[in-house]
């Protein structure tokens, strides 16, 4: 048997996985996120042993046997947070998390510094975690002055289950001191921030073993043998491992309340000034690009709140078939825009609205939008070296085949919905967990899930939607400006 537990912002989750790769189990915890201020988001890290402890003991208590023949578990988690643990490994202040912004000044900062593109492959975003430290050695001095290593959040659960201090590669490529195409540490970026090697997690591919499961916790659970953790991966890695994404031109798009392109490459191809991510992934010698929008089904969720109509009923009114574009846009960038933008103060909009716009055709103008934004991912991702032929589609909105044929049509390529199954981020873990336990060839464990559908593009209207995307493309020079 073998263990996933995912590390997420709203919880915790742990899948029970068999050696067939059947799911067993699982089991969720709840976390919450502090707000102290305009800006920031904090977890205390103690919360995450307590979501892991509920989750595991959930699964201990109802899956006894299963759990006593345990020989591996992987690690995925919220990407970016910087928890601060001194010496004795106790945590200094509540883990600074991925969508915390305090840090830009610091983030700008870093990024006029040449270095930190050339060797990372990417711009320094706000949510990565040196501007975090940054930020702590210039309004905290000393607490920064008592740091004796900088974890990852589900590197903070991997000291408490095997008491060592170890990380992967695609977790800490999104920290800004990540040599990504060397896959090590960079010590001119660590220097840059004022810290060291010595302040961090030794580094393994996520697939190999990375510490061993301490006694005390084995014997809790019911556990009878030797448990191997993994190194796991961050948690679009660990959901591209789920998907069986390992190789070049692999990928996904996650419909999500933000929305994410993944595509695995086999070579590192980085492209920072299109604010796609290059990553490591969690498969040695394997990198990944990803571009990032910020509203997905938020879009329709906040169209959904204004309406005082359910997102089901909205996207019911527009009937089964595709239309053309009706002439009205949406830009959905409601909390601004990551890829290809990079643009947090830029806001949303819908464009070309008259007396004939109605609830449908705004609807209709909001699934639109985040496709052509999805599009935007796709050619930036294109501009980088990466051609995908098409994409697997997961995450809630991929419930709609409306909205899974708008993004074909705007994609100009086929989207395949996998076959119903759980995929996610723990199944990835699980899986790498599986890797590492019987040092198993990675190709052969991370097969692709069956397609239930493959959605085609709608060639007839392939024109009326570029025409479309051109206007879409237009408009955010227009609105930056004011």
């Amino acid at each position: 048997m073998y263990l996933g537990l995912d590390l997420g912002t709203s919880g915790l989750k742990a899948l029970l996985m068999d050696g067939d790769q059947k799911v067993v189990a699982s089991a969720p915890a709840a976390l919450s996120v502090s707000r102290p201020h305009e800006g920031w988001s904090e977890q205390d890290p103690a919360d995450w042993i307590a979501a892991a402890e509920e989750a595991v003991g959930a699964l201990a208590q109802s899956h006894p046997q299963e759990m006593s023949a345990l020989r591996g578990i992987g690690l995925s988690g919220q990407m970016h947070g910087a928890t601060l643990v001194d010496g004795a490994g106790m945590v200094l202040r509540p883990c600074i998390l991925w969508n915390d912004t305090r840090s830009h000044a610091e983030a700008g900062a870093l990024d006029a510094d040449p270095r930190f593109r050339q060797i990372t492959g990417n711009i320094v975003f706000p949510g990565f975690t040196a501007p975090k430290l940054a930020w702590v050695r210039a309004n905290e001095p000393e607490i920064f002055a008592r740091v004796a290593k900088v974890l990852l959040p589900k590197d903070y659960l991997r000291l408490w289950l095997t008491g060592e201090t170890i990380s992967d590669m695609s977790d800490s490529a999104g920290t800004a001191w990540l040599d990504v195409t060397n896959r090590r540490w960079s010590p001119e970026l660590l220097a840059a921030t004022g810290v060291g090697e010595e302040h961090m997690p030794r580094l393994v591919e996520g697939t190999a073993p990375a510490g061993q499961l301490r006694g005390e916790l084995a014997a809790r659970w019911g556990m009878t043998g030797h448990v191997v953790v993994a190194g796991g991966a961050g948690d679009n890695a660990a959901s591209a491992c789920g998907l069986g994404v390992a190789k070049g031109g692999e990928a996904f798009v996650s419909l999500g309340t933000s929305g994410v392109v993944f595509a695995a490459t086999d070579a590192y191809l980085p492209n920072p000034e299109s604010a796609v991510h290059t990553f490591c992934h969690a498969i040695p010698a394997t990198w990944h690009q990803m571009g990032v929008i910020l509203s997905a089904t938020d879009g329709l969720n906040w169209l959904a709140g204004v309406t005082g109509a359910k997102p089901a009923e909205l996207t019911g009114e527009l009937g089964a078939e595709l239309r053309a574009p009706s002439g009205v846009t949406f830009l959905p960038y409601l909390s601004g825009e990551r890829t290809p933008h990079n643009d947090a103060a830029i806001r949303g909009a819908l464009i070309g609205l008259s007396h004939q716009s109605d609830r449908a055709s705004l609807t209709q103008a909001v699934l639109e939008g985040v496709a052509f934004a999805l599009r935007d991912n796709l050619e930036a991702l294109r501009a980088a070296g990466t051609e995908l032929s098409s994409v697997m589609a997961v995450g809630g909105g991929s419930r709609s085949q409306l909205w899974l044929k708008t993004i074909a049509t705007a994609l100009g390529i086929p989207v395949e919905l996998p076959a119903d199954g759980d995929f996610g981020a723990a199944f990835g873990a699980a899986r790498l967990g599986l890797i590492a336990a019987e040092n198993a060839e990675p190709a052969a464990v991370l097969t692709r899930p069956g397609i239930a559908s493959t959605i085609e593009p709608d060639r007839a209207l392939a024109s009326a939607y570029g025409d479309a995307y051109a206007r879409f493309r237009a408009l955010y020079p227009a609105l930056k400006g004011v």
